[in-house]
């Protein structure tokens, strides 16, 4: 096995992105126009996991592949995060500043745990999970690592996409968003 050699200056420029300077985008989703919903998502490497692949802003900041992963950021104020939704694959939550609370149904029953810095959950697939901010950190930060070579679509809860009808969104066969017509 040849054992490549990569300088400083390649390692930082194809496999280096910067937290800080990173953004991302207020609409990668069909639940971030609803109340209670609205983050920035910046995807960091992997799959770019999204419903909105027009927006250049969702483009991994890492191009280079990754093998069965994606890993995400999500920023959000206290009191915001992602709706109910379900995935074929795991998704694991580790906040990176702040504290954040997991949510998921048991049946039709809300349960939820509180996540802080360092703390990590896997959250097993076909469960209906959200997240959300639950402090006044103006920096909180919430890092999403998804599982799988395909992470596929987004599940979203019936309540939510009912609800984002309301805005204006909804989500196509290709689970794509798109502006309902009037």
């Amino acid at each position: 096995m040849a054992i490549p050699k990569i300088s400083v200056e390649e390692m930082e420029t194809k496999y280096v992105a910067r937290e800080a300077k990173s953004q991302g985008s207020d609409l990668a989703f069909l639940d971030q126009r609803l109340p209670g919903f609205q983050r920035e998502i910046i995807n960091m490497i992997g799959t770019s996991v999204t419903e909105n692949p027009e927006d250049p802003a969702l483009e991994p900041k890492i191009s280079s592949p990754a093998h069965g992963f994606a890993v995400i950021y999500n920023r959000a104020e206290n009191g915001n995060g992602a709706a109910l939704h379900a995935h074929l694959t795991e998704e694991v939550f580790v906040p990176i500043r702040g504290t954040w609370e997991l949510y998921w149904l048991e049946g039709e029953d809300e349960r939820a745990v509180k996540l802080e810095p360092g703390d990590i959950i896997n959250v097993p697939t076909l469960i209906y999970r959200g997240f959300r901010c639950v402090c006044d950190d103006p920096d909180a930060l919430i890092l999403t690592i998804v599982g799988g070579p395909d992470a596929g679509n987004v599940a979203w809860h019936p309540s939510v996409v009912e609800a984002a009808r309301g805005t204006g969104l909804e989500v196509d066969e290709e689970g794509n968003l798109r502006e309902i017509d009037s």
